[in-house]
């Protein structure tokens, strides 16, 4: 079935203070609308996602999600005027969440549940059942009681069939609290599906500091460790996190023999659970004989993706007498960057000698210890 998530990021959000529109502004790590968007992206079943910005936006952020992959359109002075414009870059056929970018934790669950109610009714959409008492009041007093009973909050994602809905925001005149009002309008039955009182939409200043608990709790955060040890050889220099320093004598390796790449690769398998360089890339396979260690990297990186993880922070001390490390560190920080993808604020490179212990100490090669910080997306 083809399912695209619509996010609607058109509004200005000026209730949740701060310098900028709250789906811009960062919480638990990420900007909101970033962790809504990957709430989306990671559900086996959605299968597109496109986003509404504001005019003001589009230039930036537009061009920005366009690079990522996703549809992007410019909103309407109304968030029905904002709906119709993302409804216009999808299919023809097949169904769609619409769902607000302020509402950061939605879960799986319910997305999954949404999706579900989907194969047997037109529409679709999560209720929180009310479940405190319901006051009626006037200046600052209570005037009466509004029976709670079959009262549900209101929630998003809001799925509807593609066509369906579309014809009736045609239809539609006006502005509307949701698509539910929409599609109620033009006789859609709408089935309700099991809401969260996690699935908060961040309104005011207050809702950050609740917003970033949820998703903190959730977050899958892992750590890996790596070692590697290669002995100095013949040779005229050395190869350290993919920086050619000259040196008096060579590692000795069946590939490169970049001890400091192979520990990062290593850390980060540890990281995923999934071995060492040397179940993926055995040394008695002779195709790896000299190989460029950014090879084994590079793979462990794209691992990392296809597992859901991105990489937060990379931690490598080489143990040595020598050569200097000091001096080449910030190249090697730059190379690995580049290799990995990341900030070279992500990426530390340092070393240390062993006080002339040991056989680092004896200058009989070098070691190194890394550490790797993967986060689940």
């Amino acid at each position: 079935m083809n399912i695209h998530a619509l996010i609607v990021a058109a509004g200005r959000g000026l209730r949740a203070g701060g310098p900028v529109p709250k789906q811009w502004q960062r919480v638990a790590g990420r900007r909101v609308i970033d962790h809504t968007i990957a709430a989306f992206a990671r559900h086996q079943e959605v299968t597109g996602i496109a986003v509404v910005l504001h005019p003001d936006d589009m230039a930036t952020e537009g061009k920005v999600l366009r690079d990522r992959g996703l549809l992007v359109a410019e909103g309407g002075a109304e968030r029905s005027d904002s709906v119709r414009k993302g409804l216009a870059l999808l299919p023809k056929e097949g169904k769609v969440l619409i769902h607000d970018a302020a509402r950061c934790c939605v879960s799986a669950e319910i997305i999954s549940g949404v999706i579900a109610a989907l194969l047997r009714s037109d529409a679709a959409a999560p209720g929180l059942p009310i479940s405190d008492a319901l006051w009626q009041g006037e200046e600052g007093k209570v005037t009466g009681l509004q029976d709670r009973a079959g009262l549900f909050a209101a929630q998003t994602p809001q799925g509807f069939d593609l066509a369906a809905i579309r014809a009736a925001h045609a239809a539609y005149d006006g502005p509307a609290a949701d698509d539910v009002a929409v599609a109620r309008a033009a006789g859609l039955s709408v089935a309700i599906t099991p809401g969260s009182a996690d699935n908060l939409k961040i309104t005011s200043t207050e809702d950050f500091a609740r917003a970033a608990r949820i998703l903190e709790s959730r977050m899958d955060i892992r750590t890996g460790n790596g070692f590697d040890v290669h002995a100095f050889g013949p040779g005229d220099h050395v190869i350290l996190c993919g920086v050619r320093i000259p040196y008096e004598q060579g590692l000795v390796g069946h590939s490169d023999a970049d001890v400091g790449m192979h520990t990062v690769t290593d850390a980060i398998y540890g990281g995923l659970a999934r071995g060492d360089i040397g179940q993926h890339f055995p040394p008695s396979d002779p195709q790896w004989k000299g190989a460029g260690s950014e090879v084994f990297l590079r793979h462990a990186v794209a691992l990392a993706g296809e597992m859901g993880f991105a990489i937060g922070h990379i931690d490598c001390t080489l143990i040595c007498e020598m050569p200097k490390i000091g001096p080449h560190a910030d190249a090697m920080r730059q190379r690995m960057s580049e290799i990995m993808g990341l900030e070279i604020g992500r990426v530390s490179v340092k070393a240390t000698t062993s006080e002339r212990l040991g056989f680092t100490g004896r200058g009989e090669g070098i070691a190194c210890l890394a550490t790797a910080t993967l986060v689940k997306n």
